[in-house]
């Protein structure tokens, strides 16, 4: 529950924020360009604060807090006196309406660009993109990519961190091939080509790295057989395992690695199982039952217990730092990249190359808003910059009833010479709107079905 409370919580906060942005966005502009605003509204339904300002407008804080508009005087909308006709939104010219309507999906980019200004200037804590144990016979081994090697360029795009590779590789998937540079222990630069073509992002690799498929492993320090801390009420903790513990066996079967650990508990959901630990130099046996639980239609055992984990060595972390110039210049670039993955990802969601169920709605984003604020204040700003590309990208669709598909109906203005009929932009919001709702009742199906 209490859980529940604090990714409500962030996620309202993360939310409010970026709609206040979008809705800023059309609110200046329109103001700037002569329109008046009659309402300035975070939220729908019924209002719980509001206020007129000296501008005219009233500003109102409703009580459903996924969304927000600005409602411009517009005589498409009611009728408007003459003497004020200058002032309505659908009298002002043609570049005009489109500025106001893209100003929405700008100040999302813009909230973004801020935000890694900020992150780059405090600094973001980064581990280098040093390779781990590649599995045998994967892709990223038939390349010839080996632990311990640390990878410096995807296609030739500098990468300095472990984000910035996942970020450039997943960008490829649906591509025949990408080019992977690195450089070895002893300092040898070498470049390896891996065949992607059979690369798919799938269900499976909703809650998992995706870099797995191909066998591109991050270093992770060594994980001892050695309980660091079990959840309250979990199976663990009930059973009596204590923080210390050495796990030696599970069933008699001797353990080797936390994996084997982790693979034994899930494939015994509900049913007991005897572990040997060692405590104190003694030799105990303890019964578990592990905890059903279930993901995807799949029913895995639970055990809510954690390892002692070795610290990443110091050569291996790094800082990305700069002054106010150049982590704006990063910032920018960090955005464009952001969006460019974005688009990349959302077409290949089209044509079918990554699977729809990847596809995220209010719930994952929930949780990720609380766990970002959990992490500390860089990541929620890191959090924020994510989902304003997106939204701003979201907008952006030529679909009715989005700002994409008003900046459509004005492209054909501009072609044609008159506004698009009453008639075909009723039926195009009915459209636009009918398709957003099955696309957010499928992204609340997938949320729900991960839980």
């Amino acid at each position: 529950m209490q859980s529940f409370i604090w990714n409500a919580f962030f996620f309202i906060v993360a939310l409010g924020l970026l709609v206040a942005i979008h809705e800023f966005g059309h609110f200046w502009v329109a103001r700037r360009c002569g329109v008046r605003v009659e309402r300035f509204s975070i939220g729908f339904g019924k209002k719980l604060w509001s206020w007129v300002g000296h501008d005219g407008t009233e500003y109102v804080l409703a009580l459903i807090p996924l969304g927000g508009y600005v409602k411009m005087l517009d005589e498409r909308v009611e009728p408007v006196p003459a003497e004020l006709k200058h002032l309505a939104f659908n009298t002002q010219p043609l570049w005009q309406r489109a500025l106001i309507v893209a100003a929405g999906p700008i100040a999302n980019f813009l909230l973004a660009i801020v935000a890694f200004w900020l992150m780059l200037m405090v600094g973001i804590p980064g581990v280098k993109p040093i390779l781990g144990d590649i599995p045998a016979g994967t892709v990223a081994a038939q390349s010839g990519l080996r632990s311990g090697q640390q990878v410096i360029a995807v296609n030739d795009r500098p990468v300095s961190d472990w984000h910035a590779v996942m970020l450039s590789l997943i960008s490829q998937v649906g591509d025949s091939a990408v080019s992977v540079k690195v450089k070895t222990s002893n300092g040898d630069i070498q470049t390896h080509t891996l065949d992607l073509s059979n690369w798919r992002i799938g269900k499976e690799s909703v809650n998992s790295n995706p870099l797995k498929n191909i066998g591109v492993v991050q270093y992770q320090p060594k994980i001892h057989l050695q309980v660091a801390q079990t959840v309250a009420n979990s199976p663990a903790a009930n059973s009596g395992l204590q923080k210390g513990d050495k796990l030696i066996a599970v069933n008699q079967i001797k353990l080797t690695s936390w994996q084997q650990f982790t693979a034994l508990v899930r494939h015994h959901a509900g049913s007991a199982i005897e572990l040997t630990i060692e405590r104190d130099g003694l030799r105990h046996y303890i019964k578990v039952v592990p905890e059903k639980r279930q993901h995807n239609g799949q029913v895995y055992g639970f055990m809510g217990v954690a390892p002692e984990v070795e610290a990443f060595p110091d050569d291996y972390l790094i800082t990305m730092q700069y002054g106010p110039l150049e982590a704006l210049v990063k910032g920018t670039e960090r955005t464009w990249q952001m969006t460019r993955v974005t688009l990349d990802m959302l077409g290949k969601l089209v044509s079918g190359k990554v699977s729809v169920e990847n596809l995220s709605g209010p719930i994952s984003i929930a949780k990720g808003a609380g766990q970002s604020a959990h992490y500390g204040f860089i990541y929620f700003l890191g959090f924020l910059a994510l989902v304003s590309v997106n939204l701003g990208i979201l907008n952006l669709v030529p679909l009715p009833i989005l700002d994409g598909g008003h900046l459509l109906f004005f492209a054909i203005e501009a072609v044609t010479g008159r506004p698009v009929s009453e008639r075909i932009l009723d039926v195009g919001m009915r459209i636009g709107a009918s398709v957003l709702v099955i696309v957010m009742m499928f992204a609340l199906f997938n949320d729900l079905m991960r839980l």
